[in-house]
């Protein structure tokens, strides 16, 4: 859309600086992910899944030695067991297990190191880190009596801000991600109610001025599994420790794109083979070839 076209769709938007506008007209908006992920659970416990609350706490594996064709010898780790810390005890469940899934989130580095993943030489394949750590982001919820109506889109700004009507009485949710000098710490999850003030709410308002007369009601933070190297997942086995996959690393898009990498990492386990798209660009021997798969037009 012209800037002008976005003017008369929208008349509350600012077009100040805008060159062009993207407006999704079908198959595009927004979930409640929290009611997406129990819609999902409730679904999978129907059908037999069993769920099993605890903490990973150790792996045992079997390990074979082989040497490469450029004659670097590596060591090949098969998972066998998985020790698990349950709530409310000091004691853990050991559990057998032909394969482990490797979809712990943000902390998916750290159950990574425990199966022994980047623990060799630096500049080897041994010694190539998952590079997924924790990311704090902070969601903020405000009043505007005055704020767009109810036609009102999820709208992403140039600036990173991002809003979107939250129910029907004139609250709208959104925030910003920080860049890397304001990343915040992820030792805890209290909010900064300065990063709004001073990082998000001047973009707000500069692209929708109603913003200008607005109250945070509530605000809360959570994790983004963020993977350091290129901000994009990791799908797939690790070529060293043979039966352990990847479903990680999204770095804030994890939900939007779960039902393919479900599908795309159960195809993998049951036929060997991806079937539906080829996902082959997220293995984790990327990290050590140094190949990013960046993506410039994402918020």
């Amino acid at each position: 859309m012209s800037p002008e076209q976005l003017q008369n769709k929208f008349p509350w938007i600012n077009t100040e600086g805008v060159a062009l506008a993207s407006y999704g007209l079908e198959g595009e908006g927004w979930f409640d992910p929290w009611c997406l992920l129990q819609g999902l659970q409730r679904k999978i416990q129907s059908m037999g899944v069993v769920f099993c609350r605890g903490e990973v706490t150790r792996f045992i594996s079997s390990s074979n030695h082989m040497e490469t064709a450029s004659g670097e010898e590596v060591t090949l780790k098969r998972i066998h067991e998985v020790h698990v810390k349950m709530d409310h005890s000091l004691e853990y469940q050991p559990v057998e297990c032909a394969i482990v899934i490797n979809a712990a989130g943000a902390w998916s580095g750290q159950i990574a190191e425990l199966a022994g993943i980047g623990k060799g030489p630096p500049g080897t394949l041994q010694g190539t880190k998952l590079p997924v750590e924790p990311r704090k982001r902070y969601v903020y919820l405000w009043h505007c009596p005055q704020g767009p109506g109810l036609e009102t889109p999820l709208v992403a700004d140039s600036s990173g801000a991002y809003f979107r009507r939250e129910g029907l009485g004139n609250n709208y949710l959104g925030g910003r991600s920080p860049t890397e000098e304001e990343e915040p710490d992820p030792g805890n999850l209290e909010v900064d109610h300065g990063f709004f003030q001073d990082k998000v709410w001047p973009h707000l308002a500069q692209r929708v001025p109603a913003f200008e007369n607005l109250k945070v009601r509530s605000a809360w933070a959570g994790y983004y599994d963020y993977n350091t190297f290129d901000q994009n997942g990791v799908v797939g086995p690790h070529p060293l420790v043979v039966n352990m996959y990847f479903a990680t690393g999204f770095s804030g898009h994890g939900l939007q794109q779960a039902p393919a990498v479900g599908r795309a990492v159960a195809e993998l386990v049951l036929e060997g083979h991806f079937q539906t798209i080829n996902l082959s660009s997220f293995f984790f021997s990327r990290f050590h070839l140094g190949e990013k798969v960046k993506e410039h037009n994402i918020f």
